[in-house]
Order: C-alpha cells, then structure tokens, then sequence
C-alpha cells in the first residue's frame, strides 16, 4: 500500500530517480560545495558510532563506512532505503538501515551515537524541534552533530540573474515566516516539498534542545573548477551559498547551550 503522508509519498516516487541524481559519490553540489566542509567538521570517523540522519540512497553512509565508522543509517522513505541497500550490498560495506523519521527515531536507542550526520534533510522535516530534540537524545555526553540544509536565501539556483545585475529577492512571503513550501527542480517530474526558516529559527532551536555551535559555514565552490562547467555555473557556485553546515556538540549542561 503507497503511504499516504505527502511527504514521503513524494520521496518514495522519486527513490530511483534521486539515486540517478545523487549517485555514489554525490551530486556537483555535493562534491565541489557542502562534501567538503561536511568532511572538515566531521573530522575522523574511524570507529565511531555514527548515525546517518536521513540517508536517502545512501552514497553518504557507504563512505562513512568506508572511512571506518559503525554506521546506522535513517530515512522514513522505504523505496530510498531499498535504493541504499542494494547500493551498501554493491559497495560490500555493513550498514544498519531502519525506516524512520529524523523526528521520532523510535529505531534508536538512547545515548547510542558519538556523531550525527544529516545531509540535506532538515530543510525538508516537517517537525524540526523534534528531530533536534531526538538528535539530542540519541547522542552520546558531548557527541556531535553536523547538520547541512538548503540556505534559506539562495537555495533555489534556478532563479534567473537580474538582466542590470545585482540580487534577485526570489520569496513572495516574508523571508521570517514559516511554511510549507513545494517546488520544481531540474529534471525531476514532481515537486519537491521543503519547510522554509529564517537561519535564526535554527539556531535557536538548536540551542533550546541543548547543544552549542562549534562551527557554522556558507559551503561555496573554490577553483579549480571541474571542466565541464560553464561560465555562468562558475559564477553562480562561486557566488552564492546554496547550503548552509553547522557543527553542534551536546553540551554537558543544557542550561549552558
């Protein structure tokens, strides 16, 4: 039976399509934007328990794993964790997939993690307190997290340019509101369904559910730049922050974060 929630109906219809968008070693964005920084705040894996928060296909969980680490892997979308169990069987690497919402990981025992990675999810999570409120509990005494999301501002790169130059306010309601929001991107033939919020709404919420910010960055592309990109695509990579990274660490006293 298709589940009925809007949300992941929308990610199941697209599980096979995304694999073929992302792949195994990530979209352009990816690799040349946010990986990088992912991998700084991350730092070594190798033993740690880390908990991939919204996996998707899985490319970020298999080389998690490949770095060493004892990987559990979320995402409350079943025909994306079919995707990324076969690509974890292909890539002969051991991943414990669970279905699960980011906001309930009712999968996950408490105080179970030294490191949460969460890839491009937040953005789309309808209950943001409870996912950071889950973060905090599945996260060992000073565990870490590192939470990459679309950015508010620019996180729709097909907006055209303005023609006399200079910045193009792409948002019709205000930019401090909360809502449900769907839209159209590349070659995908369904929308995507996203929550904007003010980046304050997140760092907020992550201080109110106990954790301090260690790290923040505004992933942006750094020459050189892969061949077949054009002009335009440098500029706009070069120019524009298309995500947002935080690094978050459980603070001993949550009075303190």
């Amino acid at each position: 039976m298709e589940n009925t929630d809007p949300d992941i109906a929308s990610w199941n219809h697209k599980a096979r399509d995304w694999h073929v968008q992302v792949g195994s070693e990530g979209d352009r964005n990816r690799q040349i934007n946010s990986d990088p920084v992912l991998w700084r705040f991350a730092g070594e894996v190798k033993g740690l328990d880390v908990l991939d928060a919204g996996c998707g296909t899985g490319y970020l969980a298999i080389k998690l794993a490949r770095k060493g680490a004892n990987v559990q892997a979320v995402d409350f979308s079943l025909a994306m964790l079919e995707v990324a169990r076969k690509n974890a069987a292909d890539a002969k690497v051991s991943i414990s997939f669970e279905v699960d919402s980011i906001s309930e990981l009712s999968t996950v025992e408490t105080a179970a993690f030294d490191l949460i990675v969460s890839n491009y999810v937040l953005m789309d999570c309808a209950d943001l307190d409870g996912a950071i409120a889950q973060f905090h509990r599945v996260l060992r005494p000073e565990g870490r997290a590192v939470a990459i999301f679309s950015h508010p501002c620019f996180d729709r790169a097909e907006i055209p340019e303005h023609p006399e130059g200079g910045p193009v306010f792409h948002w019709a309601e205000s930019y401090f509101g909360e809502r449900r929001e769907e839209s159209s991107w590349g070659h995908f033939t369904s929308p995507f369904v996203f929550y904007h919020r003010p980046l304050n709404r997140y760092w907020k919420c992550f201080h109110d559910h106990g954790f301090q910010v260690i790290g923040f960055d505004e992933p942006v592309a750094q020459p050189p730049y892969p061949p077949d990109m054009t002009p335009e695509q440098i500029h706009r990579t070069s120019t524009r922050p298309f995500s947002v990274a935080f690094h978050l660490v459980k603070a001993k006293d949550k009075s303190c974060a």
